[in-house]
């Protein structure tokens, strides 16, 4: 097993010393300014909807955001990289895909016929020009902060977050274009419909995801250095073609009339398109955070300081579910403040596993703010950041949280699909 590369600091002097970085912020701009003509236009024709979709899909990407940034604890990215990603997949890669996949379209059709092109022109379209607009958002981060792409992990979230920002800026389009071909004028219920359908339900497994495997392709490409570069090369095209099949199994015609009437129905070819990717995802996403874990982990564990981190603590923190655990035992054991105590020793902790990896780095400002939070926890009484049992009000929480999960799917299949 390969560890991750030692990640390096943002410095804003050093980035804007690349080349790459003006090039990034001219397309970025170019982007601003054609979404903004786009925004214009439909305030003008439909300013109730309008601001209606920015809203709702603005909502929606919140959740998402803190999701994906969650999923490198102990090695965040940097907000400002972070943002880039997002603002790379709404304003760069949505205003490259738009013209892009009309233009191939209609190339389908004349080699083709109208029929394909009908049929499976959005399927064979969208994909290739979006795939490739997309997985160059997770490039150009490579290419502008290379040492903050050290691991596997860093290119999911990274090709996550792209995907979410293309996600959210396609969808108000498309809830624009539903108000529009209903043809009743300034109304909302359109844009609801598309937030139920391409947001509530589309959203788990749709752009977010084929960004985040084509991403974990360029993260493979770039962190795994005892490979070969054919290899690796051969890995990033791989994960990149697996984003590109996603996509045109989700936009197929496929089932197009569904597997017959009712919600059942409708959820079943939602699962049939979207669970595949998703569980490879998963599957990707597990492996290298496992990975990363073991790395920063064993940094922690030459410290040999109770005081910094002892050994329960060390199982802890390699594993995510076990810290929220932790944190849920806190909680039980001292209230909110033991809770938040230690989130914040958790935080304290990664970060100076962070700094043990870089050779050059010092130690001591992290291992006085761990100290600071291990003297908060001791004085509520409890001076571990550990795991207690599990305990039935978390099973009866966990089983309440899936009902009400499945209850409100239910509810929007139901309502769009009949029941």
């Amino acid at each position: 097993m390969s560890s991750p590369v030692r990640p390096g600091a943002v410095r804003a002097a050093a980035l804007t010393r690349q080349p790459a970085f003006w090039v990034v912020a001219t397309l970025l701009a170019a982007g601003a300014v054609r979404i903004s003509q786009i925004t214009g236009r439909f305030l003008d024709v439909y300013p109730v909807a309008t601001v209606t979709a920015i809203l709702l899909f603005a909502l929606l990407a919140v959740p998402f955001w803190l999701f994906v940034s969650e999923l490198d604890f102990l090695e965040r990215e940097p907000p400002s990289l972070r943002v880039l990603a997002f603002a790379w997949g709404g304003l760069v890669a949505t205003t490259v895909s738009i013209p892009g996949s009309t233009a191939l379209e209609n190339l389908i059709a004349k080699l083709g016929s109208p029929g394909l092109a009908a049929n499976w022109g959005s399927a064979l379209a969208g994909p290739t020009v979006e795939e490739i607009a997309k997985t160059l958002g997770v490039v150009a981060i490579v290419l502008i902060a290379r040492a903050q792409v050290n691991s596997v992990l860093d290119g999911v979230v990274y090709g996550a977050l792209v995907g979410l920002g293309f996600q959210i800026v396609e969808d108000v389009v498309f809830a624009i274009g539903a108000v529009a071909m209903a043809g009743q004028g300034d109304q909302v219920q359109p844009v609801v419909t598309t937030f139920l359908v391409r947001g509530f339900l589309a959203g788990i497994w749709s752009h977010t995801l084929f960004g985040a495997l084509a991403g974990a392709g360029i993260g493979y490409l770039v962190v795994k250095l005892d490979r070969t570069r054919g290899h690796r090369f051969a890995m990033a095209g791989l994960a990149l073609i697996g984003a590109w099949a996603s996509h045109v199994l989700w936009n197929s015609p496929l089932f197009r009339d569904g597997l017959g009437d009712g919600a059942l129905a409708l959820l079943a070819v939602l699962v049939f398109k979207g669970l595949p990717p998703l569980l490879l995802i998963l599957f990707l996403v597990r492996r290298a955070h496992d990975q990363e874990a073991a790395y920063y982990v064993a940094k922690l564990a030459t410290l040999r300081d109770p005081e910094l981190i002892t050994a329960a603590e060390l199982r802890v923190l390699g594993s995510g579910s076990r810290r929220a655990a932790a944190r849920r035992h806190a909680a039980a054991h001292v209230g909110r403040r033991g809770r938040t105590a230690v989130r914040r020793l958790q935080r304290a902790q990664a970060r100076l596993a962070v700094e043990l990896s870089r050779a050059s780095a010092s130690t001591s400002a992290p291992c006085a703010e761990v100290r600071e939070h291990r003297a908060a926890l001791v004085e509520l009484g409890h001076p571990e950041a550990v795991e207690g049992t599990r305990s039935w009000r978390h099973t009866a929480s966990t089983v309440g949280t899936t009902a009400v999960a499945i209850a409100v799917l239910w509810v929007a299949l139901s309502a769009l699909g009949g029941g």
